[in-house]
């Protein structure tokens, strides 16, 4: 076992027992670097990626390029999940030296200081595909390093020069955030929208979840159908394809083809988290049945498989088991026909299963027809096929169950459980599940126990096997701020208000650059060669963008000008790639939809369990409403501390009443929901 057997990443303990000399990154390495003057070969991937697995078993499992490795170079180990600073700050220079490829895993080579020189992705152990091997790279690279060190350091200096980001001098003001700037978004990504399959461009498809939001938010601001045509359009197709897992729910990260079939079959929880509230979105807005029904599974299969004992949810599951991508979701006919009997033909018909497959002579599951062609055909009624399709799942994740499932990443990654723990706090009020409330308070209180320190204001990044670690990043104080005022919203408990303006009140401290804009890591974070700022969207979306949507609902729960006014100067500094690239920044979109807008502030005061009160509630949080926000006295108050919108709230004639404010200037209170939604 090499040094990584003391970490707790699951990703850099698959490497424990390489014969690679790897370091977790950290002085150690670096200062070993120095000492031999040797240059550092950095390997970035993550847990569910299945090149990073593929090269682990070629080159860093092989004895003898594990001994070219070690001889030559000081060899660090890097999870991106846990250190995305890392992997932003690297993956740049890797498109730099690459012509804009990128991907993981990710291999580039530094300077003792840090400084890369060069870098690439996947190297296989013999030249192909125009590549060379690894071990031709390697041997290429020491020589570079030894016997042409000048133009070595030329290269390097001028990829870290250009790393810095301090100040970026793009954007606008304050006064380019209007309605205008949120319309010609609109008409870009509409552009590009897919007709025929739904979602955005073609292969390989991503979800997109924060441009589905902004069409959902576009829909409520100019009621402009096609924007909620192609919400649910595209929301339908995904859930009848292969991306869909149609026995255990939940989504897999994207397809590789245009129409949602096959998968890349590894599940996040990033992915899972966002889409779960674009459908319960969805099916506010619709009051559509089936898209209550995808949210649901997708929260109870995050419930009964990626939920810690603590509370907290795991990250990842991988794609691969058995040394097979995908090979514990898919089916053959002839074991669909042995496992169901007499209800074989209506599966095979249903999820369209063919004796020779859709993927490697094996079926991904999917929905080709509607239930009312697939019913007609096997001579059912819509209802009772439904039924039927219910029991026949459950006897299929039975047998499911029985395989060896893949693997789990199960550390917990703060950003990601912030994301799930907004979903899920808003579904327990807009559903009215109690399971889900009981799930969100109980994650919410995992994390104000365990990963942030309220005397401080710190807050951690990740916790595996009883440790966390890591100081948070932007978007882990984004996220988790987010959350804690879903869960205010949901329980009306006033610490969850407290907890989330803490951590915003961190991350304008420790975060904001001189620009107005925020960077990605705290000013007490490590030193490194530049300090990272992502400013477009991902698979998640960025900090920059979360903590602007953060700060403006805070800014209307409190009054606190500055608030707004950070949100603004942040927002501000991305209208011209907003207006070039929309479809990168669908969360700043959002945030910009709920700045022109205009926010709704809603204060009800009122026993929250008695009749009234929920009454009054659910004309607030059973429709889509994105741009409002709820708070909650149960009596009549005086000077309110902690939320100023509830202050000198009182009933009127002893009923739960509702103060309808925007801009802390209120309308006239009322105590009946026909009332309230007039003023709405």
């Amino acid at each position: 076992m090499n040094r990584l057997a003391n970490e707790t990443s699951p990703y850099l303990l698959q490497h424990a027992d390489n014969p690679v000399d790897w370091y977790a990154w950290g002085e150690e390495a670096l200062s070993r670097a120095r000492q031999e003057d040797k240059p550092i070969l950095l390997s970035v991937g993550y847990s569910a990626c299945h090149w990073c697995h593929v090269m682990a078993h070629e080159s860093f499992e092989d004895a003898a390029t594990a001994a070219v490795m070690n001889d030559l170079f000081i060899n660090i180990k890097v999870d991106r999940e846990e250190r995305p600073d890392l992997d932003d700050i690297y993956m740049q220079a890797v498109q730099a030296f690459t012509d804009g490829r990128g991907g993981w895993p990710m291999t580039v080579f530094l300077l003792p200081d840090g400084r890369p020189f060069y870098g690439g992705t996947y190297y296989p152990p013999e030249p192909r595909y125009g590549m060379p091997s690894f071990s031709q790279v390697l041997t290429g690279i020491n020589d570079a390093y030894q016997n042409r060190r000048d133009e070595v350091n030329k290269v390097a200096g001028d990829i870290a020069g250009s790393l810095q980001r301090g100040t970026l001098g793009i954007g606008g003001a304050p006064s380019d955030l209007t309605t205008e700037l949120l319309d010609r978004a609109y008409e870009k990504l509409a552009q590009n929208f897919d007709g025929r399959n739904g979602g955005f461009g073609g292969a390989p498809k991503f979800p997109n979840p924060m441009n589905l939001e902004f069409l959902l938010r576009t829909y409520a601001r100019t009621e402009e159908d096609d924007a909620l045509e192609h919400v649910k359009f595209t929301l339908t197709q995904m859930a009848r394809g292969g991306i869909y897992d149609q026995i255990g729910g939940g989504f897999h990260r994207y397809s590789v083809d245009a129409v949602w079939l096959v998968p890349h079959f590894e599940k996040m929880l990033y992915d899972n988290a966002q889409m779960s509230r674009v459908y319960l979105h969805a099916f506010q807005v619709t009051g559509d049945p089936f898209f209550k029904t995808i949210a649901c599974e997708i929260y109870d299969y995050v419930l009964r498989e990626m939920t810690t004992p603590e509370g907290g949810f795991y990250s990842t599951t991988d794609a691969d088991s058995e040394g097979e991508e995908g090979k514990f979701f898919v089916w053959s006919r002839d074991e669909l026909i042995a496992l169901l009997g007499d209800d074989a033909p209506i599966a095979i018909e249903y999820w369209g299963v063919s004796a020779g497959g859709n993927f490697e002579r094996h079926n991904i599951l999917n929905v080709p027809n509607d239930a009312a062609i697939a019913a007609q055909r096997l001579g059912l009624s819509v209802d009772a096929l439904h039924a039927k399709i219910t029991t026949i799942k459950d006897k299929l994740f039975a047998t499911r169950s029985q395989r060896i499932a893949p693997g789990l990443d199960d550390k917990v990654l703060t950003a990601w459980n912030g994301m799930m723990l907004a979903s899920l706090a808003e579904a327990a009020r807009v559903l009215d599940r109690p399971d889900y409330h009981v799930a969100a308070v109980r994650c919410a209180e995992f994390f104000a126990s365990t990963m942030f320190n309220a005397g401080t204001g710190v807050l951690l990044r990740t916790h595996k096997n009883g440790q966390s670690k890591i100081d948070g990043f932007l978007e882990d104080y984004a996220n988790l701020s987010e959350a804690f005022l879903e869960v205010y919203q949901t329980t009306f408990d006033a610490r969850w208000f407290v907890l989330a303006r803490a951590l915003a009140d961190h991350a304008l401290a420790h975060f904001r650059a001189e620009d107005g804009g925020f960077f990605d890591s705290s000013d007490r974070h490590e030193q490194l060669i530049a300090r990272p700022r992502s400013l477009q969207d991902n698979a998640t979306p960025a900090g920059t963008s979360v903590i602007a949507r953060v700060l403006l609902r805070l800014a209307a729960y409190t009054g606190v000008d500055e608030y707004s006014t950070a949100a603004q100067r942040s927002l501000a500094m991305l209208t011209a790639a907003v207006r070039e690239y929309p479809q990168a920044f669908g969360e700043a979109l959002n945030a910009v939809d709920l700045l022109v807008s205009g926010i709704a502030e809603i204060a009800i005061v009122g026993e929250a369990a008695s009749e009234g009160a929920r009454a009054l509630l659910a004309v607030a949080q059973k429709p889509y409403r994105p741009n409002v926000i709820v708070a909650l006295a149960p009596a009549n108050v005086k000077e309110e501390d902690v939320i100023p919108l509830l202050s000198y709230r009182i009933q009127r004639g002893g009923q739960a009443t509702v103060y309808v404010c925007r801009n802390f200037t209120c309308q006239m209170p009322v105590t009946t929901p026909e009332a309230m939604v007039a003023l709405l």
